[in-house]
């Protein structure tokens, strides 16, 4: 019989089991520490990350400057503000900025044929003085006025794009002969040959208007019409200032003979306004071109003008029967003084002492004195002193 000290001894119980409450907290406390566990690494995780910006800190909108380029303003606003810068735009110290403010109005499209004729009054007002546009200190904003005043002529009358065109030769093409672009200069001068070719024969009645003119210098009347191209002809009335009383209701109707008569009275007075306009606008054209030609011929001294003025000097006296007497006259002496300083320069007698040629005059003198053979030149200078070599 074996020692075992648990012979006799009921086996051992099992342990026993929890209760239903800690069986549900056991699988609860399992699954918590699951879902602390690390998730598992995918494929794709270990890509890196791109570093996400830090958020910026909302930050208060500040204030910007902009430039408004539309007017919020109506017609009537609009006219007295043209009427306003009309008023200044004349003294050469207050032009700069007066321009300036004309080209806002451009720019906000506030040129309409409703305002048209204010604005008219602008250019009107700084062309009153013929010099004022080639002052050196007012040539940039004069060019520019008129440059963009071009934009806006469709708000014109017939009679104000004519005087347009003639402002636009004295302030833009005439300031681009002042110009060191030899490109722009060609232009311009290309301009002016063109607008002289469009001009018509000089008549004699205009060179009896000119005559007159000259005649009456004390005349300020003339003077004034002579300057700012007014018409000295009474344009046709208005049917109120026929009858300002209103007494032609009370009458009876014209007969139709009455009326016919009437009417090619008009209209020999419209013609005549017409023609009046059409003169004047010719008269201020040519003398525009002419103190074109005045300013080109100025610039003489400069190497690379040289051959442009000349062709544009001897232009306007091939076409000098399209100008008045007295400025046939001026364009005369102006070639004459030009083929001068062309004889000048071919002598060597400028003022630097050296041959002054343009690029085509020094060719022209080089190959003039050339012989050239038959035999394309085999002897010295192209004599044929290799003849007898040859054989």
């Amino acid at each position: 019989m074996e020692d075992n000290l648990f012979v006799g001894l009921p086996p051992p119980l099992a342990k026993p089991l929890t209760q239903p409450q800690d069986a549900e907290t056991h699988t609860h406390k399992k699954l918590e520490n699951r879902s602390t566990l690390p998730p598992p690494i995918l494929k794709g995780g270990l890509k890196r990350e791109k570093p996400t910006e830090p958020q910026r800190e909302e930050v208060a909108p500040q204030k910007r400057l902009r430039f408004k380029m539309t007017v919020d303003a109506s017609e009537k606003q609009v006219a007295e503000a043209m009427d306003k810068i009309a008023s200044h735009i004349g003294t050469p110290s207050k032009f700069s900025k007066a321009s300036k403010l004309a080209l806002q109005l451009i720019q906000a499209d506030s040129v309409k044929p409703e305002t048209g004729h204010h604005f008219f009054a602008i250019l009107e007002a700084a062309m009153s003085s013929k010099s004022a546009c080639t002052e050196p200190a007012l040539r940039a904003d004069y060019h520019a006025l008129f440059t963009a005043a071009q934009d806006v002529a469709s708000g014109f009358s017939p009679q104000q794009k004519n005087q347009l065109s003639t402002w636009t030769i004295r302030a833009v093409v005439g300031n681009d002969l002042y110009t060191d672009d030899s490109f722009v200069f060609s232009k311009a001068a290309a301009r002016v040959r063109e607008a002289i070719s469009s001009l018509p024969n000089a008549s004699e009645d205009d060179d009896m208007e000119e005559a007159i003119a000259l005649a009456k210098p004390g005349n300020r009347e003339w003077d004034e019409h002579l300057e700012n191209g007014s018409s000295m002809v009474s344009s046709p009335r208005k049917q109120d200032e026929f009858d300002p009383f209103g007494l032609d209701a009370l009458l009876p109707s014209l007969s139709k003979k009455d009326e016919k008569a009437r009417g090619k009275k008009d209209a020999a007075a419209k013609r005549s306004v017409e023609e009046e306009e059409l003169k004047r606008s010719l008269k201020s054209t040519r003398e525009a071109l002419i103190s074109c030609l005045e300013i080109a011929a100025r610039r003489y001294n400069l190497p690379w003008a040289q051959t442009v003025i000349d062709i544009l000097v001897k232009h306007a006296f091939d076409n000098v029967q399209r100008f008045t007497a007295r400025q046939r006259d001026a364009i005369e002496k102006l070639w004459a003084s030009i083929r001068e300083k062309q004889t000048r320069r071919k002598q060597g007698k400028s003022t630097t002492g050296k041959l002054d040629m343009n690029a085509f005059e020094w060719l022209q003198e080089k190959y003039s004195n050339e012989k050239i053979s038959i035999r394309h030149a085999v002897g010295g200078g192209g004599d044929r002193r290799a003849q007898q070599w040859l054989g």
